[in-house]
């Protein structure tokens, strides 16, 4: 990876005071965006990420004024990971005054564009500033607030005093998702004013496991990004062992409890006799979601095109997946929390229909996804697709057929990769024998 500080020109853009940059890949081609000046799609991408990012950066820095930054957020807590266990924690906060929740939201960003989303994540300023994880259980004032901040039911006041003004990376790292601005924090003083009440509860039950005080949580319909906030700020758990957890992991953290929990009721559920199938096309992805006949199982995979967020092979497809079988798995998927995430989705599905099967997840992924966005964009497109009316498949001969017409990627490669799609054609049922006479 190449890292340039401060930021270098873009022909015909001016420079934003306050923002570097790294850009990978441009070790191999150092006249690549040069040449290309957003104008030839050299990288393979439709949109320019560089100028994407480029222009959300543009809309937050100049709102910054020196290290003081009075505004609201929505309410939204960062953790971070590195170092770990002591990681940087604060708050992340609009320069905008008013309801900013929209940008902390990912279950009400679906249907919105690319720029859209990026534009949400830069709008934010995250201050920082170093703790031990163990520290939720002994707040000071600054820890104290941001615990207060994680239950929020709606957009809080803020004011922040930061050690030095805020500066921006501007980074097209495929690892990470776009953020906003950032720098150590001295001073916050927030004016939270509507606390979520059922969240509020749970906080005050020092005696409630985690993973319990989750699945209560969920029950009641509270939100999976405000569960997954209030559990990465250490205010669940049992008196002694609450502990913040970085945002990262707390997201498939929680995804993996809540769903692992809704496959406890899905297990008792009457095993599904057909075939049923989704269909969506959304930021440049390809989902093809079926449920077949049997007990529980599922499997999801990923076919990454070249010149891909993961991919950034000229020529190569890569095609890689995970799957468990009725009784789950032990380790930890290798596609990460893109599994969970829409193992959740699908979990949710099945107990809505009132029956158990073989869940499959297949994702293409084209070169319009030109931006990591996060897991949400799986957990939330796989939701979507799945509340709408399904379509009835006669067999599998059927279902090939649908593969073929939805991807571009030839039958045969799904085929080698799926062990759900391998068993559905190998293993033959008890229903499908003539009953002696």
């Amino acid at each position: 990876m190449l890292t340039v500080t401060p930021a270098p020109a873009i022909p015909g853009v001016a420079p934003i005071a306050g923002l570097s940059w790294s850009i990978p890949g441009l070790k191999e081609d150092p006249t690549l965006c040069l040449r290309c000046r957003a104008s030839q799609g050299l990288c393979g991408k439709p949109v320019c990420p560089i100028l994407l990012k480029y222009d959300a950066f543009a809309r937050t820095l100049p709102m910054l004024e020196g290290r003081e930054l009075d505004g609201s957020c929505p309410p939204g807590v960062f953790v971070g990971r590195y170092g770990y266990p002591r990681v940087s924690v604060g708050p992340l906060v609009s320069p905008l005054h008013g309801d900013t929740l929209l940008y902390d939201s990912p279950e009400q960003w679906v249907g919105r564009s690319v720029a859209e989303v990026v534009g949400f994540r830069t709008g934010l300023v995250r201050g920082k500033r170093p703790i031990r994880v163990t520290d939720a259980e002994r707040p000071d004032r600054f820890i104290e607030g941001l615990q207060l901040l994680s239950r929020a039911r709606e957009s809080a006041e803020v004011d922040v005093r930061f050690r030095r003004p805020p500066r921006g990376h501007l980074s097209l790292s495929d690892a990470l998702p776009p953020y906003g601005p950032s720098a150590p924090v001295e001073r916050v003083t927030l004016d939270v004013r509507r606390v979520d009440e059922k969240v509020d509860r749970l906080v005050d039950d020092r005696d409630a496991l985690a993973s319990v005080a989750v699945e209560e949580l969920y029950t009641r319909r509270v939100p999976v990004s405000r569960i997954q906030r209030a559990f990465s700020a250490g205010t669940l758990g049992r008196r002694g062992q609450r502990k913040f957890v970085p945002t990262r992991w707390s997201i498939t953290a929680v995804d993996d409890l809540l769903g692992k929990q809704n496959l406890d009721r899905v297990r008792l559920l009457p095993e599904l006799s057909e075939i049923l199938l989704w269909r969506l096309t959304a930021l440049d992805n390809r989902w093809f979601l079926a449920f077949l006949p049997g007990p529980f199982r599922y499997e999801s995979i990923e076919a990454w095109y070249p010149n891909t967020l993961w991919n950034p092979s000229p020529d190569r497809l890569v095609v890689m997946g995970d799957h468990e079988g009725y009784r789950g798995r032990t380790t930890y998927a290798s596609i990460g929390g893109c599994y969970y995430a829409a193992r959740l989705a699908m979990s949710e599905a099945q107990l809505r229909l009132g029956r158990q099967g073989g869940a499959l997840v297949l994702r293409e992924v084209h070169p319009g996804e030109i931006l990591p966005l996060g897991v949400w964009n799986v957990r939330e497109y796989v939701r979507s697709a799945l509340t709408g009316p399904p379509t009835h498949v006669a067999d599998l001969r059927e279902l090939d057929e649908r593969i073929r017409e939805t991807f571009a990627i030839p039958l045969d490669r799904w085929h080698g990769a799926s062990a759900l799609l391998h068993e559905a054609r190998t293993q033959r049922r008890l229903e499908e024998f003539d009953r002696p006479r």
